[in-house]
């Protein structure tokens, strides 16, 4: 009779195969045959007296069980990394795997830099970077931290701000030159607009630097869910768009779009970062958290944020 395996290695197992979303992917991933790691759930949910996982013949998906275990085991997976990173090398060894999920436009830009300059200084980590825009439910993603521009739809997680998003409207010259450069929110009303899912509707608050606001209603004439595809409709003249200064630094620079109302602004939108509570926290992660702080407020259009 094969010899029980430690409690650590059924929980790594576990979180890999959720993570994986196959037995067989994550067999792999851990070097392991796909009996072998099947075995191992098996083990598992016998010491723990409940299915952990719901297999059909096209799917693999968690029961509550499951869910539930998830985020626990992956704190104690961490706490126990946490702990041999304490007690090995000293303690000062950065090293181990680290899952980040980050928005698309500034996950593949400014953030992707911080991450990679990261990596370098601490070749040791490997990092799994996850581009999404969309709400995630971060216990069976998996990930050690997620980035969000704008709220965090999870209140079982830490929330700290890295920085604030200037918004801006901005438009094409030659949609300016058509309708006229504006100067109250009423004449910007009239121009036709592009406008960002889910952030812009049909209406739009605007903050004088003075302190008064407005809000316009302007002809929503393109919707779409991408950030690139709507600098694209902004930058053909299709209408106005409400962007964050950071993404459209080099075309202002270069006058391919104008900040047509340079005394009014759009709401800004906050950078969060969210983890999981807990006082095990992995070198790595508190490596790479004091990383982003140190960094992201150092973007062109982000001011520092309350992290």
């Amino acid at each position: 009779m094969s010899k029980p395996l430690d409690r650590i290695t059924l929980l790594g197992t576990f979180v890999r195969i959720a993570g994986a979303g196959s037995i067989s992917a994550a067999a792999r991933d851990l070097g392991l045959s796909q009996p072998s790691a099947s075995r191992q759930l098996a083990e598992l949910e016998s010491r723990l007296g409940t299915q952990l996982i719901r297999r059909t013949t096209h799917s693999l998906g968690l029961t509550d069980a499951g869910v539930e275990l998830l985020a626990d085991a992956r704190q104690l997976i961490d706490g126990w990394e946490a702990l041999e990173e304490k007690h090995l090398a000293g303690g000062s060894r950065i090293s181990g795997s680290l899952k980040v999920v980050a928005p698309v436009a500034l996950g593949q830009s400014h953030l992707a830099r911080i991450a990679w300059r990261f990596q370098q200084d601490h070749p040791g980590v490997t990092i799994t970077w996850h581009l999404e825009d969309r709400p995630i439910r971060f216990a069976e993603v998996g990930c050690d931290c997620w980035v969000k521009v704008g709220p965090v739809p999870d209140e079982t997680l830490v929330v700290r701000s890295l920085g604030t998003v200037e918004r801006l409207l901005v438009a094409a010259p030659s949609l300016v030159e058509e309708h006229g450069r504006p100067r109250i929110p009423k004449s910007a009303a009239r121009m036709p607009l592009a406008a960002l899912e889910p952030f812009e509707g049909g209406s739009i608050a605007l903050t004088h630097r003075k302190g008064r606001q407005a809000t316009i209603r302007p002809d929503v004439r393109i919707r779409t869910n991408n950030i690139f595809a709507l600098k694209d409709a902004a930058l053909m003249g299709l209408g106005t768009a409400v962007m964050p200064r950071w993404f459209v630094a080099t075309e202002l620079d270069k006058g391919m779009l104008v900040d047509f109302m340079p005394a009014w602004r759009a709401p800004s939108l906050d950078v969060h970062v969210a983890y999981l509570p807990g006082r095990h926290q992995t070198l790595r992660l508190k490596t790479f958290l004091a990383a982003l702080r140190d960094q992201v407020p150092g973007i062109d259009g982000i001011e520092p944020g309350t992290c």
